[in-house]
């Protein structure tokens, strides 16, 4: 994460006495991401990471502490949070809200394959079947209802052809969330940020899985396609991999079925996913806040991704599949379709038309 908070020795040598965590030997501030200021710290216990939030509140953060301590006691391997000697598990550091977390072992695996892939599948579905039984609930925090607060802050910036994609993603998607299938959607606890480096391994095991404050109550779907659009691609240009898709999607469908819904909304919950991600980086990028270690993203990354799953054929969600009704809504023509990717995508998108890539 960037720091916004940088934390020295000196400021954890009298508050860390709280904690039955021994003396602290180092702290290191991590400067990837944008919302939270976090740091590796070790003390002569073990290895942790100390996390300050920026934007996350006292109220807010009981919710994703609890879903991460939840997951971590139903065997995913979850950073489960550090509690105090009165069972606290989020403190107060420079006045800010923060939690420490076990350092989970591994590295992220940055260009995974379909082996990777397949790991990441299985465990983000028994990741939401753990969390069925989670009491506590809290609706996606970057869901529709933020996405239409956002694109109006963002719009001013962006040219013509991109300002009229974002409304008309925006109106797609509404149209789907009013729609039965959306309504009919399995829906629990979600991730909703499991990035590739958000996960870690150790060779080709999968070993942890960071960073759940997006987390949020969504559609289960919303989860697979977010990580599809991350794990599957390629990231010059946002086409999907067939093979690492289908490994992803076949290990998640061994763990938990995919229902009929699901699969009639794949094709848009993975272009919701991806204009998620679109919005969030504009915004973080012609928005900035000050940070001592602050690196926003390229929000065109996630333009070419929306692009390409609003132009080209998607894998099927379930294999043999192919056959299931899909949401309906008021497309472009083929041609209009192939004229939102940029130019150099348009001769790929001729030569793939109705290619079936199941």
């Amino acid at each position: 994460m960037a720091v916004f908070t940088p934390v020295t020795l000196d400021d954890l040598s009298g508050w860390i006495t709280q904690f039955d965590l021994g003396k602290p030997l180092s702290v290191r501030g991590i400067s990837a991401g944008i919302e939270n200021s976090n740091a590796f710290l070790t003390t002569d216990t073990g290895e942790y990471v100390l996390t300050v939030f920026e934007k996350l509140t006292f109220e807010q953060l009981p919710f994703y502490l609890e879903l991460m301590r939840h997951l971590a006691g139903h065997g995913v391997p979850a950073p489960a949070p550090v509690a105090n000697r009165r069972g606290d598990i989020l403190h107060t550091l420079k006045g800010k809200p923060c939690a420490i977390v076990a350092r989970l072992d591994g590295a992220s695996q940055l260009a995974p394959t379909a082996v990777h892939c397949a790991a990441v599948g299985a465990m983000l579905a028994r990741m939401h079947v753990a969390g069925m039984d989670f009491a506590s609930y809290q609706s996606n925090p970057r869901g529709l209802d933020w996405w239409r607060a956002t694109a109006p802050e963002v719009l001013p910036y962006l040219p013509a052809e991109a300002r009229q994609l974002l409304r008309a993603e925006i109106d797609t998607q509404k149209a789907f969330a009013a729609s039965a299938i959306c309504r009919q959607l399995p829906r629990g606890p979600v991730h909703a940020d499991l990035f590739r480096d958000n996960v870690m391994f150790t060779g080709e095991r999968l070993t942890g899985i960071l960073d759940f404050y997006f987390a949020g109550c969504d559609a289960w779907l919303f989860d697979v396609a977010v990580t599809v659009n991350d794990w599957c691609i390629a990231h010059d240009t946002g086409v999907l991999d067939t093979t690492r898709v289908r490994a992803l999607l076949d290990a998640y469908h061994a763990v938990r079925r995919f229902t009929p819904a699901e699969a009639a909304a794949w094709r848009t919950m993975l272009r919701a996913a991806a204009l998620r991600f679109w919005l969030s980086r504009l915004y973080d990028y012609h928005l900035p806040r000050a940070a001592a270690m602050l690196t926003p993203h390229d929000p065109a990354h996630f333009e070419r991704i929306l692009r390409q799953r609003i132009a080209q054929p998607v894998p099927d969600l379930v294999r043999g599949a192919a056959g299931c009704p899909r949401f309906e809504t008021k497309h472009p023509s083929i041609a209009e379709e192939r004229n939102l990717l940029p130019p150099e995508g348009r001769q790929t998108a001729e030569n793939t038309s109705g290619a079936s890539l199941q």
